[in-house]
Parts: C-alpha cells; structure tokens; sequence
C-alpha cells in the first residue's frame, strides 16, 4: 500500500504531500499520525528553514476528514474523543517554529480547509475551491468559525457555516485566503517554492518569535473552541444524524458509479 504522505527536503525547503489521491487526499486518524511526525521531523531539523504541505492528484489539496471513519462512530462518546484529536493535530501545525506554504493543487474542504488557514500563507490556482461544507454530512463546526472569524469577519462565516458552500478561487484571494493567485494548477508548486524560499530566508529566530506571539494573540480563541467543542460533536453523534448523513452520502455516490 502506498504510503499516505511523501515527504522531501531541498535547498532547506521541506515538502509533505497528502498521497490518497483515490480518496481526493481525505485524512483518518492513522494518515495525520504520519502528517504530525512528518511535520515534528521537519520542526526537529535544523537544515529545514521553510514548509511547503500540498496535494497529489490533480483535484484535491484534501477532501477532509475521511467519512468512512467517522460513519462507524455509534456514541456521542466515540464523537467527543474524535474531536480532541484534532486538537494534537492542530497543535502540531500551529506550534512549529518556521513558516509554512499551503501549495493548494484543488480542493481545501472542512478540516483540511482548516488546515490551509493554520498555515502561514497560501498558494492556489484558479480552479481552486475552498470552505466549510460540514454541515452536509451533519458535523457540527466548532474550529472552522473559530479559524474563519477573524480572518473573513461574522457575517461571511456564519453563511458559509450555515450553508455549507465552497468558495471559488476568486473568492478566497479578494478576501484574502489565498494570498497568492496563479492561473493554473502547474504554477502553483514553483510560486509555492518561490515563497518559501523567501521565508526561509529571513531570520530564523525573529521567524520563530514572530510565530509565537500569533499563538500567543489567538490562544484564547482556540482554547475555547477546544473546550467546549467536544459536546456538540458528542450531541450530534449521539443523535446519528452525521451518521446517516454520511451514509447517504455513499449511497448516492454509488449510484454514480
């Protein structure tokens, strides 16, 4: 079986790619263990000065969450345990020293959307779609508005909350998700490289301080959203609403087949 990452290191820019392209790069908990010590690894290195994480394939940065896992929960308790994980997830990305490049190859949808706005800063290509579609497969979004909110304001997040709609491309870059545009899906790794390479070559330690005090100004927000998340996810497991959502979802897949 192919790994689920690939990881390279050149010209002290480290690369993580998400290798289930089948699966449109959709994570389970074993495949962001392998992310979480690809990333410890590179934090560790002291000939890493830059990170670039990207997608395989040619439709999908990640999907998200990988459904077939989270189908199975049968409590609400099985639901609130999910949900801490993506705490020591998260934390893992958002506590390394040295910057990191979403090199965004297509789609960024709900955790791994959330994923890209913990990264520092973003590349993305016109056929790009980005957002919170959580609510259709009956998950409640706790960190997603938390990340959202002050990067695109209230009201912009309450609607893509509530709707569940993906963002186009233009869309993400006028209000500033992604920060660097390019016309097509074979630019992206080369303007990815062209600004990691800038960030790597900046002063690592005013680099790390720097990123630092950005932990230190949104841990309140992030602290809370851990602390209270695990209850709605535990309610809506125990409902088995995104449980039946999520079988509906393969149903109709299968239909198409």
């Amino acid at each position: 079986m192919p790994s689920a990452i690939l990881t390279s290191v050149a010209d002290s820019i480290a690369t993580l790619t998400l290798n289930k392209p089948q699966k449109m790069n959709a994570w389970d908990s074993p495949m962001r263990g392998e992310v979480m010590a690809a990333l410890k690894a590179f934090n560790a290195d002291a000939g890493v000065r830059a990170v670039i994480v990207t997608g395989s394939g040619d439709r999908a940065f990640s999907a998200g969450q990988d459904l077939e896992e989270t189908e199975k929960f049968q409590t609400g308790q099985a639901g609130a345990d999910w949900f801490a994980s993506w705490r020591t997830f998260y934390d893992t990305l958002r506590n390394l020293d040295k910057p990191v490049v979403a090199a965004l190859n297509g789609v960024a949808a709900g955790s791994a959307y959330q994923f890209s706005l913990l990264t520092d800063l973003r590349v993305g290509h016109r056929g790009v779609r980005m957002g919170q579609p959580e609510i259709n497969s009956g998950i409640p979004s706790v960190t997603g508005p938390m990340l959202m909110l002050p990067r695109i304001g209230l009201s912009r997040t309450i609607e893509l909350t509530l709707t569940g709609r993906m963002m186009d491309a233009a869309e993400c870059a006028a209000i500033g998700l992604i920060q660097h545009l390019v016309d097509t899906p074979d630019q992206v790794m080369p303007k990815a490289r062209e600004i990691a390479a800038l960030l790597a070559s900046k002063p690592p330690i005013a680099m790390r301080l720097n990123k630092k005090r950005f932990r230190q100004i949104t841990q309140a927000d992030y602290d809370e959203a851990f602390a209270n998340g695990g209850d709605y996810q535990a309610a809506a497991y125990a409902s088995g609403e995104p449980q039946a959502a999520m079988r509906a979802f393969f149903a109709a897949r299968a239909k198409k087949k």
